[in-house]
C-alpha cells in the first residue's frame, strides 16, 4: 500500500529537487510537493529530502583547514610585506593574526549544527554539481522555472563564509588597537597597511568561494603543491639562499623553509589521504627533496657563472 501511494505521486524533476517528509506514521511518510530541501538536507536516490546525520570525513576536513590557512598566509605576508627591516611588531603581528583566525575557526565550529560541539553533522559531496545546485533548476514547460537551490555539500560551503565574517571582525577588534601601540618603528600611512589589505583579500576570498568553491574541493591539494614550489623557489632566490650555511645566517630563513615543508606535507597528505599508512606515510619523505634539489643546483645557474662561461666560450 506505501508502494502503491508513492508511485502515483507526479514525478520529481530536476537533479536537486526533492519532496520534504511532512509527517510520519509508523512506516509510512507523507510527502509534501517536489520543491526545495530545507537547510542542512539534500535528496537521496528516491528524491526524498533527508537530514544530513553524517559527518566530515578526512578529505572535507583537510579542505576545511586549507580555506582557514589562506586568510592566515595573506595575514602573515602582508605583515611582513609592510613591517619593514627594522620594525619589532611583526611577531606581535603573527601571533595576533594566529590567534584571531584560531578564534575564529573555534567559534565558527561552536556555532555549526549542533551547536556548542565541535562536532557538525554533514552531507556527503558525491559530485562537482553539488557545489553549483543553482546551475541545475529545471524548467518542466520551459517557462516556469522550480528553484530547487540548496546546500547540497551542507555546511561545507556556507561554513567557510561564516569563518571569514568572524576573521574579518576579530580583526577589526584587536589588530588597530595593537597596531597603533607597538608600530612605532613605522610611519603613520604604514602602520595599518596590513590592515587595508585584508580588507581588500577578504571579499577576493569570499567570491573565490562562492564561485569556485567545488573546484577548489577537488584541486586544493595540488594548488598547494605547486604554489608551495613555486614561492619557496622565489624567496630562496630573492633571498640568495645557494648553500645550506645561508639558511643558517638568518633564522627567519629557516622558519620560512620548515613552514614550506608544513605544506609540502599537506598537500601530500591531502593528495593521498592517507587511506594506506604503509603506502603514504613514505610519501612525507620527499617533503626536504624541493629545497635540497634547489640548494645543489642553485649555483649551477647563477646568472653570473653563465655569463662568464659563455664569454669564455667566446
Amino acid at each position: 500500500m506505501f508502494r502503491a501511494a508513492v508511485d502515483i505521486q507526479p514525478a520529481c524533476l530536476g537533479l536537486y529537487c526533492g519532496r520534504t517528509v511532512l509527517s510520519v506514521n509508523g512506516s509510512v511518510e507523507t510527502y509534501g510537493d517536489c520543491g526545495v530541501c530545507p537547510r542542512g538536507q539534500r535528496t537521496d536516490d528516491n528524491k526524498i529530502c533527508r537530514e544530513c546525520l553524517g559527518s566530515p570525513d578526512r578529505y572535507d576536513w583537510l579542505y576545511l583547514g586549507f580555506m582557514a590557512m589562506l586568510p592566515l598566509v595573506l595575514h602573515w605576508f602582508f605583515i611582513e610585506w609592510y613591517s619593514g627591516k627594522k620594525s619589532s611588531s611583526a611577531l606581535l603581528q603573527h601571533v595576533t593574526a594566529l590567534l584571531e583566525c584560531s578564534v575564529a575557526a573555534l567559534v565558527t565550529l561552536l556555532l555549526s549544527d549542533p551547536a556548542g560541539s565541535l562536532h557538525i553533522r554533514s552531507c556527503p559531496v558525491k559530485k562537482l554539481s553539488d557545489w553549483y545546485t543553482m546551475l541545475y533548476n529545471p524548467s518542466p514547460d520551459y517557462i516556469t522555472t522550480v528553484h530547487c537551490t540548496h546546500e547540497a555539500v551542507y555546511p561545507l560551503y556556507t561554513i567557510v563564509f561564516i569563518y571569514y565574517a568572524f576573521c574579518l571582525v576579530l580583526m577589526m577588534l584587536l589588530r588597530p588597537l595593537l597596531v597603533k601601540k607597538i608600530a612605532c618603528g613605522l610611519g603613520r600611512s604604514d602602520r595599518f597597511k596590513s590592515i587595508y589589505a585584508a580588507l581588500y583579500f577578504f571579499p577576493i576570498l569570499t567570491v573565490l568561494q562562492a564561485v569556485g568553491g567545488g573546484l577548489l574541493y577537488y584541486a586544493f591539494p595540488y594548488i598547494i603543491l605547486v604554489l608551495s614550489l613555486v614561492t619557496l623557489a622565489v624567496y630562496m632566490s630573492a633571498s640568495e639562499v645557494e648553500f645550506f650555511k645561508d639558511l643558517l645566517v638568518r633564522k627567519k630563513r629557516l622558519v620560512v623553509l620548515f613552514s614550506h615543508w608544513l605544506l609540502h606535507a599537506y598537500g601530500i597528505i591531502s593528495i593521498s589521504k592517507l587511506d594506506k599508512l604503509e603506502q603514504d606515510l613514505p610519501l612525507l619523505a620527499l617533503v626536504p627533496a624541493p629545497a635540497l634539489f634547489y640548494l645543489m643546483t642553485a649555483k649551477y645557474t647563477e646568472p653570473s657563472r653563465i655569463l662568464s662561461e659563455g664569454g669564455n666560450g667566446h
